[in-house]
């Protein structure tokens, strides 16, 4: 079983079970928060503080945890939040919030323990995505491209990394019994034009409307994410939940339909012999 393991945005949700579920199996976890502080206190917790939009501070937090531990096993991308709202009314501020926040604070991430993974010649990598990545609604158009960059990104390091022995693995949940959708881990678009409200609105409304009656249990979920990283042979996407396995399912046969339909036309494309 790897037992060190390090964990970006520990002070809520996914990162908060995953931590305690870690530590009550006895694993050493060195997790992240904006403050350095969490409602977690343990023997083997080591607190850092870290913002991954920060791309001076963010190899400077991976080091300090190497060297807090001696070597880091597990390095777990899971700091994000979510943004709600008409692809057209996101302004670019929020979009690039997002960006940095959801893609590429996890790549600065990836950027400083991949040598040290490498190294180690053994490890593994867990990009925390979400089935908006692989089967977006409209609503969260923004968010939904930061996820699926994340996924994409996660596939092609697999196979960067899969010479040195290092596994990668892009984590995809439906939703989850947390508090994503309070104030602290979901936003709304400054501007809801009322064109959209009975699309987009309707899905935001669902969505925040079934907060704390979520399907998916944090714990649950955690603990198969840390059996899908000990496993021989680790998934290099883990989609999780009924709502997730469907919305996936359902995405893949139109793509495959789209191919179909199109495959002839498409394979004729190229130059004559």
């Amino acid at each position: 079983m790897h037992s060190t393991w390090m964990i970006t945005g520990i002070s809520r949700g996914l990162g908060r079970e995953l931590a305690r579920t870690l530590l009550a199996a006895g694993a050493t976890v060195v997790g992240t928060t904006r403050t350095g502080t969490a409602d977690l206190a343990h023997e083997r917790l080591r607190l850092l503080p870290l913002d991954v939009t920060d791309p001076e501070a963010t190899p400077a937090a991976v080091a300090r945890a190497v060297e807090l531990t001696g070597g880091l096993d597990v390095v777990v991308n899971n700091a994000g939040f979510g943004l709600l709202g008409p692809i057209e009314a996101t302004s670019e501020a929020e979009a690039l919030a997002i960006l940095q926040t959801n893609l590429l604070g996890p790549w600065r991430v990836i950027a400083a323990a991949a040598p040290h993974l490498r190294g180690r010649g053994a490890g593994h990598i867990v990009n925390v995505s979400s089935i908006a990545g692989l089967a977006p609604l409209g609503g969260s158009g923004v968010y939904a491209a930061a996820k699926a960059g994340l996924s994409a990104l996660t596939e092609a390091l697999a196979a960067e990394l899969a010479p040195f022995g290092v596994g990668v693995t892009s984590v995809e949940p439906g939703s989850l019994r947390t508090d994503f959708f309070s104030d602290a881990s979901i936003r709304l678009t400054s501007a809801q034009p009322a064109a959209y409200a009975d699309t987009v609105g309707a899905v935001v409304s669902t969505m925040t409307g079934r907060s704390g009656a979520e399907q998916g249990d944090p714990r649950k979920v955690a603990q198969l994410i840390i059996d899908a990283v000990n496993d021989p042979q680790p998934p290099r996407h883990l989609v999780i939940g009924s709502d997730a396995l469907t919305r996936s399912r359902a995405n893949v046969a139109a793509l495959l339909d789209d191919i179909r339909r199109w495959e002839s036309r498409s394979a004729a494309t190229g130059f004559s012999a």
